[in-house]
Parts: C-alpha cells; structure tokens; sequence
C-alpha cells in the first residue's frame, strides 16, 4: 500500500490527534503563518516523533492547492471488520447504530456523511466492496478528519446485512420510492438500526433494498423533489440520533 498526502489543517491535525495511520513526516510550507491550528498540529507531531520539514509552498501546491500550508504523508487507511463495529457499540453499552452506504460515488457527499455520522455517534460505516468511494486524502479533507475517528470498513453488503440482522438491528433504506418518515413509521429509527443509503444517481441496489426491513423518505413541502445523497442522509442520521435519546 502506497503512501499518501493529508492535507488542510483539521485533517492533519485529526489524522494526528487520532494517531491510527502510519505517520512519517509533516510538510510545512516555508513562510506558514502561526496562526489557528498551526502551533498545536506542530506539538502534535513533534510528541509523536513525526519528522518535521519546511519545504517551498510550490511542493505542497502540486499534492493539492487547498493545502493550507501542511501536509501529512501517512500510510493507507486502516479499514475494520463488521464485528468491531459491533464490539464498539457493545463497549459503550449503547444499541449499535451503523450507515451504509450502497455505491457512493461522489468523495464531497462522502465526506459530508462521515462527518455527520461522528458527530452522531454513528458506531461505524459499511462501504461495498466495488463501485464505491473510498477513504481518499480528499475524503479526509471533506470530512475534516471525520473520517480518522470513524470505524470503516469495506465488505459485502449483503452478507454484512445478515450479519447486523443477526445481532437484531433493523435495516431501514432511504429512498424517494419509500413510506414517509412520520409518527408512524419514525419508530423504526429507534433502537439498534443500519441505516442504507444509496448512491446519488442509482439509489439502493435491488438486492440491497431486498435486504432492507423497511424503506423510508423524508418528508418534503418543498418544490424541490428530492435531496442528494449528502443531505438526505445527514438528516436522516439526525432523526435516527433524536429517536435514540
């Protein structure tokens, strides 16, 4: 597995804090200000024993022109199994709470998703093996390092599916095609769910939606028909975190 770059400030600074990758050197680009982030990203490193280098701001804008004056070069992302998502859950005593995301595409509407999930307590992310994003450097970035502090992991859907349903979760897909969330049928976000959502163009897959135990839309008054995968699935997160307190 090839090294790669992590750049933008909150992304170094959590694939730092988080301290789950291969960490080799931190690039600072020469006449950097000393400002927000900056000094603790530097403490960080220099506490992890990172190797520290100034080099021309040009070096850092061929990795990636928003890189805000630092880049991190780390090894591949350390993607996790079902069951720790699983045994996660069962260590905070909390009912697991997992998304999954059948053929994303998009590394922005990704990011955005990982983002939401942290901030929810989301217990972990299932990811199809083909046909799908990835945790890239931009993921990170979209994500503002959410991605770092999150459990990945990349597996058969279908077979995940049996497996979560096996441990009594409920698996609600999100789809235009589906019942409104209301009082109704808002319950079934309550209490040990995967939540399946689907790619931006496609939806979810016919095996998947086979798979599901309920599929649900949001509610909309809007002239817009639906939203994109990104927003539907933040608010869909939210609702499912409300029903959980």
């Amino acid at each position: 597995m090839s090294n790669e770059f992590i750049y933008s400030r909150n992304a170094v600074y959590e694939t730092l804090r988080t301290n789950r990758r291969q960490i080799f050197t931190l690039l600072l680009a020469e006449g950097a200000q000393d400002k927000g982030r900056f000094t603790e990203i530097v403490t960080l490193a220099n506490q992890r024993k990172v190797k520290v280098e100034k080099v021309p701001r040009a070096r850092l804008d061929k990795i990636h022109q928003n890189h805000q004056g630092m880049a991190l070069e780390v090894g591949g992302y350390p993607y996790s199994d079902v069951l720790d998502i699983l045994e996660l859950a069962r260590q905070k005593n909390e009912l697991p709470f997992v998304l999954i995301l059948d053929s994303l595409n998009d590394p922005q509407n990704f990011g955005t998703l990982l983002r939401t999930a942290e901030a929810v307590g989301v217990h972990g992310i299932v990811l199809p093996l083909a046909h799908t994003v990835e945790v890239t450097p931009a993921v990170v970035n979209a994500s503002s390092g959410a991605s770092e502090h999150l459990l990945i992991t990349r597996s058969n859907l279908s077979q995940v599916i049996d497996i979560l349903k096996d441990s009594e979760l409920w698996i609600v897909g999100l789809d235009q095609n589906g019942e409104t969330i209301s009082d109704k049928t808002g319950k079934h976000l309550r209490g040990a769910l995967g939540l399946v959502v689907g790619s931006e163009g496609e939806g979810i897959r016919q095996l998947v939606r086979s798979k599901c135990d309920i599929i649900l839309k949001l509610p909309m008054q809007g002239k817009v028909e639906s939203l994109n995968a990104a927003v539907a699935g933040s608010v869909a997160l939210y609702l499912a975190y409300l029903n959980r307190m």
